[in-house]
Protein backbone atom coordinates (compact mmCIF):
# COMPACT_ATOMS: atom_id res chain seq x y z
CA UNK A 1 0.00 0.00 0.00
CA UNK A 2 2.90 1.98 1.05
CA UNK A 3 4.53 1.77 -2.33
CA UNK A 4 1.37 2.31 -4.66
CA UNK A 5 1.15 5.59 -2.57
CA UNK A 6 4.52 6.78 -3.08
CA UNK A 7 3.81 5.56 -6.98
CA UNK A 8 0.88 7.80 -7.05
CA UNK A 9 2.51 10.12 -5.55
CA UNK A 10 5.44 10.46 -7.74
CA UNK A 11 3.21 10.19 -11.04
CA UNK A 12 0.56 13.07 -10.00
CA UNK A 13 4.05 14.72 -9.04
CA UNK A 14 5.37 14.13 -12.63
CA UNK A 15 1.77 15.05 -13.81
CA UNK A 16 2.01 18.32 -12.15
CA UNK A 17 5.72 18.78 -13.54
CA UNK A 18 4.72 18.22 -17.26
CA UNK A 19 1.46 20.05 -17.21
CA UNK A 20 3.50 22.79 -15.29
CA UNK A 21 6.09 23.04 -18.02
CA UNK A 22 3.29 23.11 -20.86
CA UNK A 23 2.19 26.05 -19.35
CA UNK A 24 5.53 28.09 -18.62
CA UNK A 25 5.99 27.25 -22.87
CA UNK A 26 2.65 28.41 -23.40
CA UNK A 27 3.17 31.68 -21.68
CA UNK A 28 6.78 31.70 -22.82
CA UNK A 29 5.71 31.52 -26.57
CA UNK A 30 3.04 34.14 -26.22
CA UNK A 31 5.41 36.81 -24.43
CA UNK A 32 7.84 36.40 -27.43
CA UNK A 33 5.20 36.80 -30.00
CA UNK A 34 4.94 40.14 -31.89
CA UNK A 35 1.59 41.20 -32.90
CA UNK A 36 1.06 44.70 -35.07
CA UNK A 37 -2.19 46.38 -35.14
CA UNK A 38 -2.48 48.75 -38.72
CA UNK A 39 -4.68 50.79 -37.44
CA UNK A 40 -5.52 51.57 -34.04
CA UNK A 41 -9.25 53.39 -34.03
CA UNK A 42 -12.56 51.37 -32.49
CA UNK A 43 -11.60 48.25 -32.82
CA UNK A 44 -7.87 48.26 -33.42
CA UNK A 45 -7.88 49.50 -29.68
CA UNK A 46 -9.61 46.78 -28.48
CA UNK A 47 -7.72 44.10 -29.75
CA UNK A 48 -4.46 45.80 -29.27
CA UNK A 49 -5.87 45.76 -25.48
CA UNK A 50 -6.94 42.33 -25.60
CA UNK A 51 -3.47 41.39 -26.85
CA UNK A 52 -1.48 43.07 -24.62
CA UNK A 53 -3.13 41.86 -21.85
CA UNK A 54 -2.18 38.51 -22.99
CA UNK A 55 1.40 39.22 -22.80
CA UNK A 56 1.91 39.34 -26.73
CA UNK A 57 4.35 41.93 -27.97
CA UNK A 58 2.25 44.45 -29.44
CA UNK A 59 2.57 47.49 -31.87
CA UNK A 60 -0.09 49.99 -32.59
CA UNK A 61 -0.42 52.22 -35.22
CA UNK A 62 -2.27 55.51 -35.45
CA UNK A 63 -2.48 58.20 -38.21
CA UNK A 64 -2.73 60.92 -35.81
CA UNK A 65 0.21 62.01 -33.53
CA UNK A 66 -2.79 62.90 -30.74
CA UNK A 67 -3.66 59.69 -30.29
CA UNK A 68 0.22 58.51 -29.30
CA UNK A 69 -1.23 58.63 -25.65
CA UNK A 70 -3.87 56.36 -26.15
CA UNK A 71 -1.88 53.33 -27.20
CA UNK A 72 1.17 54.29 -24.42
CA UNK A 73 -1.07 51.63 -22.22
CA UNK A 74 -1.80 49.22 -24.09
CA UNK A 75 0.82 48.35 -26.84
CA UNK A 76 4.43 48.98 -26.21
CA UNK A 77 5.25 50.41 -29.67
CA UNK A 78 2.78 52.98 -30.66
CA UNK A 79 3.67 54.23 -34.16
CA UNK A 80 2.35 57.49 -36.26
CA UNK A 81 2.52 56.53 -40.08
CA UNK A 82 0.02 56.24 -42.66
CA UNK A 83 -0.70 53.19 -44.82
CA UNK A 84 0.41 55.05 -48.01
CA UNK A 85 3.63 55.34 -46.75
CA UNK A 86 5.40 52.12 -48.06
CA UNK A 87 8.89 52.80 -45.54
CA UNK A 88 6.61 53.03 -42.66
CA UNK A 89 4.58 49.60 -43.62
CA UNK A 90 7.74 47.85 -44.17
CA UNK A 91 9.08 48.97 -40.80
CA UNK A 92 6.06 48.31 -39.09
CA UNK A 93 5.58 44.73 -40.27
CA UNK A 94 9.22 44.18 -39.48
CA UNK A 95 9.73 40.88 -37.42
CA UNK A 96 5.82 40.78 -36.49
CA UNK A 97 4.10 37.33 -36.44
CA UNK A 98 0.64 38.10 -36.46
CA UNK A 99 -0.41 41.44 -38.40
CA UNK A 100 -4.26 42.69 -38.09
CA UNK A 101 -5.58 45.74 -40.78
CA UNK A 102 -8.23 47.31 -39.03
CA UNK A 103 -8.27 50.56 -41.47
CA UNK A 104 -10.63 53.53 -41.97
CA UNK A 105 -10.29 57.39 -43.64
CA UNK A 106 -9.07 59.82 -40.98
CA UNK A 107 -12.18 61.72 -40.81
CA UNK A 108 -15.18 61.68 -38.74
CA UNK A 109 -17.86 62.81 -41.00
CA UNK A 110 -18.83 60.53 -44.56
CA UNK A 111 -15.75 61.09 -47.22
CA UNK A 112 -15.81 60.21 -50.92
CA UNK A 113 -14.25 57.25 -52.41
CA UNK A 114 -11.44 58.74 -53.47
CA UNK A 115 -10.20 59.26 -49.88
CA UNK A 116 -11.48 55.54 -49.75
CA UNK A 117 -9.24 54.58 -52.24
CA UNK A 118 -6.05 56.14 -50.95
CA UNK A 119 -6.54 54.07 -47.69
CA UNK A 120 -7.87 51.06 -48.30
CA UNK A 121 -6.40 50.33 -51.65
CA UNK A 122 -2.62 52.10 -50.93
CA UNK A 123 -2.79 50.48 -47.60
CA UNK A 124 -3.11 46.94 -49.37
CA UNK A 125 -0.52 47.41 -52.08
CA UNK A 126 2.34 48.37 -50.10
CA UNK A 127 1.19 45.40 -47.33
CA UNK A 128 0.90 42.94 -49.86
CA UNK A 129 4.62 44.11 -51.63
CA UNK A 130 6.26 44.38 -48.38
CA UNK A 131 4.50 40.84 -47.28
CA UNK A 132 5.86 39.30 -50.48
CA UNK A 133 9.26 39.82 -49.29
CA UNK A 134 9.10 38.90 -45.46
CA UNK A 135 9.84 36.04 -43.82
CA UNK A 136 8.49 36.40 -40.40
CA UNK A 137 4.96 37.42 -40.70
CA UNK A 138 3.07 34.27 -40.54
CA UNK A 139 -0.68 35.34 -40.26
CA UNK A 140 -2.39 38.12 -41.95
CA UNK A 141 -6.10 38.85 -40.29
CA UNK A 142 -7.99 41.99 -43.00
CA UNK A 143 -11.14 43.59 -41.40
CA UNK A 144 -13.69 44.44 -44.34
CA UNK A 145 -17.22 45.14 -44.31
CA UNK A 146 -20.42 43.24 -45.12
CA UNK A 147 -21.88 46.61 -47.20
CA UNK A 148 -19.74 44.76 -49.91
CA UNK A 149 -22.80 42.66 -50.89
CA UNK A 150 -25.07 45.73 -51.62
CA UNK A 151 -28.65 45.71 -52.50
CA UNK A 152 -29.69 42.24 -52.77
CA UNK A 153 -33.58 43.10 -52.05
CA UNK A 154 -33.30 41.30 -48.39
CA UNK A 155 -32.39 37.98 -49.77
CA UNK A 156 -29.66 35.48 -48.22
CA UNK A 157 -26.12 35.77 -48.68
CA UNK A 158 -23.13 34.45 -47.83
CA UNK A 159 -19.25 34.33 -48.07
CA UNK A 160 -19.85 33.11 -52.25
CA UNK A 161 -22.29 35.81 -53.33
CA UNK A 162 -22.01 38.28 -55.87
CA UNK A 163 -20.33 41.65 -54.30
CA UNK A 164 -21.62 45.45 -55.08
CA UNK A 165 -19.96 46.59 -58.39
CA UNK A 166 -22.21 49.64 -58.31
CA UNK A 167 -21.45 51.30 -55.84
CA UNK A 168 -17.82 54.08 -55.78
CA UNK A 169 -17.32 52.63 -52.04
CA UNK A 170 -18.43 49.31 -52.55
CA UNK A 171 -15.81 49.13 -55.48
CA UNK A 172 -13.19 50.23 -53.39
CA UNK A 173 -13.64 47.92 -50.60
CA UNK A 174 -13.76 45.09 -53.01
CA UNK A 175 -10.39 45.99 -54.87
CA UNK A 176 -8.97 46.34 -51.71
CA UNK A 177 -9.89 42.59 -50.71
CA UNK A 178 -8.99 41.46 -53.89
CA UNK A 179 -5.28 42.96 -53.46
CA UNK A 180 -5.37 40.89 -49.68
CA UNK A 181 -6.74 38.04 -51.27
CA UNK A 182 -3.84 37.52 -53.90
CA UNK A 183 -0.84 37.29 -51.36
CA UNK A 184 1.60 35.53 -53.30
CA UNK A 185 2.94 33.84 -49.59
CA UNK A 186 2.37 29.98 -49.10
CA UNK A 187 3.74 31.03 -45.22
CA UNK A 188 1.10 33.12 -44.59
CA UNK A 189 -2.21 32.45 -43.39
CA UNK A 190 -4.57 35.17 -44.65
CA UNK A 191 -7.62 35.61 -43.13
CA UNK A 192 -10.69 38.28 -44.75
CA UNK A 193 -13.35 39.36 -42.18
CA UNK A 194 -16.28 40.93 -42.86
CA UNK A 195 -18.00 43.05 -40.25
CA UNK A 196 -21.37 44.14 -39.84
CA UNK A 197 -21.93 47.22 -38.21
CA UNK A 198 -19.88 47.64 -35.26
CA UNK A 199 -21.96 48.31 -31.87
CA UNK A 200 -20.60 48.06 -28.36
CA UNK A 201 -19.18 50.96 -25.23
CA UNK A 202 -19.81 54.02 -26.56
CA UNK A 203 -22.14 53.07 -29.15
CA UNK A 204 -24.46 51.12 -27.74
CA UNK A 205 -27.79 51.17 -30.52
CA UNK A 206 -29.76 52.07 -27.71
CA UNK A 207 -28.21 55.58 -27.50
CA UNK A 208 -27.59 55.82 -31.60
CA UNK A 209 -30.85 54.76 -32.36
CA UNK A 210 -33.08 56.32 -29.53
CA UNK A 211 -31.11 59.99 -30.96
CA UNK A 212 -32.95 59.42 -34.35
CA UNK A 213 -36.43 59.05 -32.27
CA UNK A 214 -39.30 61.48 -33.98
CA UNK A 215 -36.91 61.97 -36.72
CA UNK A 216 -37.40 61.08 -40.32
CA UNK A 217 -34.22 58.67 -42.31
CA UNK A 218 -33.75 58.27 -45.51
CA UNK A 219 -35.37 55.55 -47.62
CA UNK A 220 -38.37 52.95 -46.68
CA UNK A 221 -36.87 51.43 -43.66
CA UNK A 222 -37.37 47.55 -45.30
CA UNK A 223 -33.43 47.52 -45.92
CA UNK A 224 -31.61 44.42 -44.15
CA UNK A 225 -28.43 45.72 -42.35
CA UNK A 226 -25.97 43.26 -40.35
CA UNK A 227 -24.18 43.97 -36.69
CA UNK A 228 -21.58 42.55 -34.37
CA UNK A 229 -21.14 43.68 -30.74
CA UNK A 230 -17.13 44.86 -30.44
CA UNK A 231 -16.77 41.95 -27.64
CA UNK A 232 -17.83 39.39 -30.63
CA UNK A 233 -15.09 41.26 -33.09
CA UNK A 234 -12.30 40.95 -30.28
CA UNK A 235 -13.39 37.42 -29.36
CA UNK A 236 -13.44 36.70 -33.71
CA UNK A 237 -10.08 37.71 -34.49
CA UNK A 238 -8.88 35.90 -31.31
CA UNK A 239 -10.51 32.98 -32.75
CA UNK A 240 -9.58 33.07 -36.46
CA UNK A 241 -6.37 34.06 -34.80
CA UNK A 242 -5.67 30.90 -32.44
CA UNK A 243 -7.13 28.75 -34.63
CA UNK A 244 -5.10 29.76 -38.10
CA UNK A 245 -8.23 30.64 -40.50
CA UNK A 246 -7.64 30.83 -43.57
CA UNK A 247 -9.88 32.32 -46.04
CA UNK A 248 -13.38 34.75 -46.19
CA UNK A 249 -15.68 34.87 -42.75
CA UNK A 250 -18.91 36.76 -42.39
CA UNK A 251 -18.74 37.92 -38.37
CA UNK A 252 -22.22 39.23 -38.14
CA UNK A 253 -24.51 38.42 -35.45
CA UNK A 254 -27.82 36.46 -35.67
CA UNK A 255 -30.34 39.22 -35.79
CA UNK A 256 -32.23 39.76 -39.38
CA UNK A 257 -34.41 42.77 -38.55
CA UNK A 258 -34.75 45.72 -40.93
CA UNK A 259 -34.38 48.90 -40.61
CA UNK A 260 -37.65 49.55 -39.84
CA UNK A 261 -37.77 46.70 -37.52
CA UNK A 262 -34.79 47.62 -35.57
CA UNK A 263 -35.66 51.30 -34.92
CA UNK A 264 -39.15 49.73 -33.74
CA UNK A 265 -37.54 47.60 -31.33
CA UNK A 266 -35.49 50.00 -29.89
CA UNK A 267 -37.55 53.21 -29.73
CA UNK A 268 -40.25 51.25 -28.18
CA UNK A 269 -38.73 49.27 -25.06
CA UNK A 270 -37.51 53.08 -24.48
CA UNK A 271 -41.22 53.95 -24.77
CA UNK A 272 -39.41 56.80 -27.81
CA UNK A 273 -41.27 58.41 -30.79
CA UNK A 274 -41.02 55.99 -33.34
CA UNK A 275 -38.68 56.55 -36.16
CA UNK A 276 -40.02 58.37 -39.39
CA UNK A 277 -38.90 57.38 -43.20
CA UNK A 278 -38.88 59.06 -46.72
CA UNK A 279 -38.84 56.39 -49.40
CA UNK A 280 -38.05 59.05 -51.99
CA UNK A 281 -34.43 59.29 -50.96
CA UNK A 282 -31.50 56.77 -51.06
CA UNK A 283 -31.12 55.02 -47.76
CA UNK A 284 -28.10 55.57 -45.91
CA UNK A 285 -27.09 51.84 -45.93
CA UNK A 286 -25.89 50.78 -49.05
CA UNK A 287 -26.11 46.88 -47.38
CA UNK A 288 -29.69 45.04 -48.01
CA UNK A 289 -29.17 41.42 -47.43
CA UNK A 290 -29.61 38.91 -44.47
CA UNK A 291 -26.11 37.70 -44.18
CA UNK A 292 -25.34 34.27 -43.21
CA UNK A 293 -22.71 33.90 -40.57
CA UNK A 294 -23.24 29.88 -40.16
CA UNK A 295 -19.14 29.93 -42.15
CA UNK A 296 -17.40 30.72 -38.85
CA UNK A 297 -20.19 28.92 -36.50
CA UNK A 298 -19.15 25.99 -37.98
CA UNK A 299 -15.58 26.49 -37.38
CA UNK A 300 -16.12 26.41 -33.95
CA UNK A 301 -17.13 30.24 -32.80
CA UNK A 302 -19.61 30.45 -30.25
CA UNK A 303 -21.12 34.54 -30.52
CA UNK A 304 -21.13 36.60 -26.70
CA UNK A 305 -23.73 38.38 -28.65
CA UNK A 306 -25.76 36.22 -31.40
CA UNK A 307 -29.63 37.66 -30.66
CA UNK A 308 -28.68 40.88 -28.08
CA UNK A 309 -29.41 44.28 -29.44
CA UNK A 310 -28.08 46.47 -26.87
Amino acid sequence: MQITDNLNLNFNNNIYSVFSTHIREQNKQKMCKKVAVIGCGYVGKAIASFWYEQGYIVTGTTTREKKVSELENITHNPVVMMGDNFEAIEKVTEDQETLLVSIAPISDRKVDAEVYAQTYISTAKNLVTVLNKNSTVKQLIYLSSSSVYGDKKGEWVDETSSLDTNSDYGKVLIEAEDIILGLNQKDIKVCLLRLGGIYGPGRELDKRIGRMAGKTLPGNGENFASWIHLEDVVKGIEFVHEKECHGIYNLVNDVKLNSKELCDLICNRQELEQVYWDANQHPFSSLNGRVDNSKIKKEGYQFIYGNTIV
